[in-house]
């Protein structure tokens, strides 16, 4: 009688094994997808990092599952608060410009999809992965078609006098473009004012052809 319980028991462990195998190697195909998107993209976060977010949720959900009898939700939790961690790690400060926030949540949403696959929701975990690829590549179309109807930049722009900053501003008015002034500096004889202007991306690049060939611009940057 004993014999035949082990063997059903040792039966019973190795199809766990094979099922959690499966989950992993799901959970990294899921990987492989987003991240080639974002190698595709040149993005600072890339393959191998979307491989290993997604496989570590994975696993530690499925080790939450397991070793956390009493709280299984407790190991699971705070994978979150790991990817938190690492998203603020892509994101970073140029100037006046913030960049990296897309590949952060990016890191996030697949961290969700590792732990539904390591929790054994296949199906939701396939369904927010088309979400992931729908909303990174389709969208983008979108934001380029705000971007070119509607373009907000900030400009940086040197003269050597107040009437050439009144000319700058006369010249964004020509070429329908709103303007506010962010920021002024005098230093050195020389006006450093930092615009912030709204209009069309075909506006925007008339304007730099402009300033690169202008005299009275000293010396410009956006």
């Amino acid at each position: 009688m004993l014999v035949p319980s082990i063997g059903l028991f040792e039966t019973f462990k190795f199809a766990n094994v094979d099922h959690e195998i499966v989950l992993i190697l799901i959970s990294i195909a899921i990987g492989l997808v987003i991240g080639t998107e974002r190698e595709y993209q040149n993005k600072s976060a890339g393959l191998r990092t979307f491989v290993l977010v997604c496989f570590g949720s994975c696993v530690y959900t499925v080790l939450s599952q397991k070793i956390g009898t009493q709280s299984p939700d407790r190991i699971a939790a705070n994978i979150i608060t790991g990817i938190g961690f690492l998203g603020a790690g892509v994101i970073f400060k140029d100037e006046n410009r913030i960049s990296g926030i897309n590949t952060a949540t990016t890191i996030w949403a697949t961290a969700s999809l590792g732990m539904a696959v390591g929790s054994d929701h296949i199906y939701l975990a396939f369904f927010g992965t088309a979400l992931v690829i729908l909303i990174l590549r389709l969208l983008s179309f979108l934001q380029n078609y705000i971007d070119n109807r509607h373009k907000i930049a900030d400009y940086r722009l040197v003269t050597s006098s107040e009437e050439e900053y009144k000319y700058c501003k006369d010249l964004f008015v020509q070429l329908d473009l709103r303007s506010q002034l962010v920021k002024q500096e005098y230093n050195n004889e020389m006006l450093t004012s930092v615009w912030r202007l709204t209009g069309t991306a075909t506006k925007h690049l008339t304007l730099t052809k402009q300033l690169r060939d202008d005299h009275k611009i000293r010396a410009y940057q956006f």
